[in-house]
């Protein structure tokens, strides 16, 4: 892939994955591993996430984040360090960073139906009252975000040469959360500290995270040689991005690429912007030790062993919403 090439992320399409046809399987196989080896983020049709259920969502979130800041409130728990419910203004901030992020947002984790052990590790999700349609479509939405991510993980498990299913038991069941963002108007843009953006730079923590359209402007990617492009996503796609979980587990033979969400020109600094991600997490049981495959002489392994939740613990604690 060349470098004019990263000026825009790769376009691939998951019906070719699931066609049938092994050379059009195999071709999508190759795209999605040369996008993860050198930019680390793509852009995805036909994921399975309808326009309809997405709109839907999307206003559902709007109407949330207009609620008055002590109704929000009511739906924020300290005691979960930001795993459910709603996470007030200014509360994470990105690893290396003491300034708190301009954003408020709101989760909704895993929910087990059947009798796993697993489920005694996950809080309850908190839903809001006041929007009696956020719990359809939320749970909606998630459900349709990690089929498709399954589908991606599948994708690459071939590429890494593994079984087709490995990620699947590790997966099943996993610690995923959707998160809906509000990045809010700052109405005087000099009430802030001068270093305060939306969405400081950093990695995801995750194997992949899968976005839904945003509503405005702002997501960038930092290109290997420095450079910041932005990131859009046409209405009919999703973009999906190596979290730094899978950059462990193959010794960044994929990349975590990292990304960032800039403040809007002063002039518009007064609007608002919505984004919905879904970070898509194994059970906290994965051991995260580098493959073996993808250790050499010329890549030496990079990362200590640890398990999926020993890796989002510390990285809870440095993001500022877990106490040490």
């Amino acid at each position: 892939m060349s470098e004019k090439l990263l000026d825009k992320i790769p376009s691939l399409d998951l019906a070719d994955f699931l066609s049938g046809d092994p050379a059009r399987k195999q071709k999508f196989v190759e795209e999605l591993g040369a996008a993860y080896n050198n930019i680390g983020f793509i852009a995805l049709r036909n994921h399975g996430l309808s326009d309809d259920l997405s709109n839907r969502l999307y206003a559902a979130t709007k109407k949330f984040f207009a609620l008055p800041d002590e109704v929000k409130q009511k739906y924020e728990n300290p005691a979960l360090a930001g795993q459910r419910g709603y996470i007030s203004k200014g509360k994470e901030h990105a690893k290396g960073r003491n300034t708190g992020d301009l954003k408020e947002f709101f989760h909704v984790g895993q929910e087990v139906e059947d009798n796993d052990p697993i489920k005694e590790e996950y809080p309850e999700n908190i839903w809001p009252e006041e929007v009696p349609e956020f719990k359809e479509t939320a749970l909606a939405a998630y459900k349709a975000l990690e089929k498709a991510g399954k589908e991606i993980l599948r994708a690459l498990a071939i590429y890494l040469d593994l079984d087709e299913n490995y990620f699947d038991d590790k997966v099943h069941h996993g610690n995923s959360i959707l998160r809906p963002i509000h990045y809010f108007p700052i109405e005087d843009p000099d009430s802030v500290p001068a270093d305060a953006v939306r969405a400081a730079e950093h990695g995801d923590i995750n194997l992949i995270t899968l976005l839904m359209g945003a509503s405005a402007d702002g997501l960038q990617v930092l290109r290997r040689d420095g450079k910041w492009i932005p990131i859009t996503a046409l209405p009919e796609q999703i973009v999906v991005n190596v979290g730094d979980m899978l950059a462990r587990l193959t010794n960044n033979k994929l990349k975590s690429t990292i990304h960032r969400v800039v403040n809007p020109p002063r002039e518009l600094m007064h609007t608002s912007r919505y984004s919905i991600p879904f970070f898509m997490h194994p059970r906290s049981e994965m051991d995260l030790t580098c493959l073996e495959s993808c250790i050499d002489e010329q890549n030496p392994k990079a990362y200590p062993d640890a398990t999926a939740g020993e890796y989002l613990t510390e990285r809870l604690i440095e993001l500022g919403l877990l106490k040490k």
